[in-house]
This record gives structure tokens, sequence and C-alpha cells, in this order.
């Protein structure tokens, strides 16, 4: 006997519904590097992946020593939205999986440690955000970022729905312990090759490698 169909699917949006990772962490590496602590993309990917910006900052100064100016995390957004603006691509396979929701008639949104004004400039680019339009949501309304559920369970409360009946799908480690602190089944996208797989798979997430494996996983019957 397998799972019941999902209630209500959450994705994360970077990296699961937007090819925006590589991009954002090269941005933050950057930056990083001139504080003095050179990093790579990669590196970055690696411990910040999955939180918050203001979550970030207070990693970046434990890194470096120094303590940052309080629009920092802005200083950062700025610079990631003037590169999306040039053009983001949808991960490949995303949209036939929300195809693929809508035929089955279960409903889906997104909880998402970045800010409202990022998302809608992402997905716009990506050509995601008609059919996301009004099911964002953003830690940016909660007291906790990732790896807090709280973003996953405003997700939950805002499209009426019980955390146990959502299923997640993330991309970092974070967000999997996020998932399930709220008590949501979690499915980890783990194309990148920098993911934490032993992690995640200790945090309670099922593994996935291809966006058109998905549907057959949300809907095993097995």
């Amino acid at each position: 006997m397998g799972k019941p169909a999902p209630g209500l699917v959450i994705f994360d949006c970077d990296g699961v519904l937007v090819d925006t990772e590589r991009q954002a962490n090269a941005i933050m590496a950057a930056m990083v590097s001139e504080l003095g602590h050179p990093m790579t993309g990669p590196d970055c990917q690696k411990q910040f992946m999955g939180r918050t910006l203001e979550d970030v900052q207070r990693l970046v100064e434990e890194l470096t020593g120094r303590t940052l100016p309080a629009d920092w995390p802005e200083q950062v957004r700025a610079r990631d939205l003037e590169s999306f603006r040039a053009g983001v691509s949808a991960i490949p396979g995303v949209a036939a999986v929300l195809d693929h929701l809508d035929a089955a008639g279960v409903p889906f949104c997104v909880g998402s440690s970045g800010k409202y004004e990022k998302m809608r400039t992402t997905l716009g680019s990506a050509g995601l955000l008609p059919r996301l339009e009004g099911r964002l949501f953003s830690a940016q309304d909660c007291a906790r970022g990732k790896p807090a559920p709280d973003v996953f369970l405003l997700a939950a409360r805002g499209m009426n729905h019980a955390p146990e009946t959502c299923v997640v799908i993330e991309d970092s480690l974070p967000g999997v312990r996020a998932a399930a602190a709220a008590g949501m089944r979690v499915f980890a996208f783990v194309e990148d090759p920098t993911c934490d797989r032993a992690a995640m798979i200790e945090a309670g997430a099922v593994l996935f490698e291809a966006m058109a494996d998905l549907p057959g996983l949300l809907f095993s019957k097995t």
C-alpha cells in the first residue's frame, strides 16, 4: 500500500522552481571574499543554502570576525536582483510537474526563504509567476527562517491544509529539516552534486535527481 496522494505540494523556490542557486552563490562568494575570507560559489552553497540572508549575515560575521552593516542583506539582494533581471531559467521539467498536479487536481504553492520581490523577479523571468501568483509564502512573514518550520506551516495555513497532508519539495538541508519539523513529507531534489545526500536522508527526505521522476514519487501506489 502506497502513501496517500498529497493534499498540497509546497515547492521551495530557488533551485527547485528556478535555476538561481549557482548564480546567487557566485555573487555571495564574491561578497564574502571581499571581506577577506575567500570563498567559492560551492563553498557558499554548502554553508548557506536554504537559509535567510539575515541568518547568512550572522554566519558570515562569525567566519570573518567582522560586524557587517545592518543593510548587508539588502546589499546582497540588490546584487542578486540585478543579476536575476538579466534572465533566470525554470528548472528543466518543472512546468510539466505543475501540469501533472493541475491535471490531478492537487493544489501547489511556494514556501521560500526568499523575499516576495525576489520570488516575483525570478519566477517572472522564468515564466512561472502566472501559475503561482497568489500562492507565494515567504520567510519574511515568519519569526524564524529554515530550518525552523515556520514558512511551511504558514503556507499550509494559507492554503487551508493540515500539515500532515502536505508534501514539500526542497533542495537544501535546512529546507528538508524545516519540512520534517513541520510534520510534512519531503522530497529532496539532488541534481546538484554539492547536496549533502546522506544528511538529507537522515533528516527524512526521499531523494530524486530529475523533475520528470517527481510525479511518480508523489503518486506512488507501491
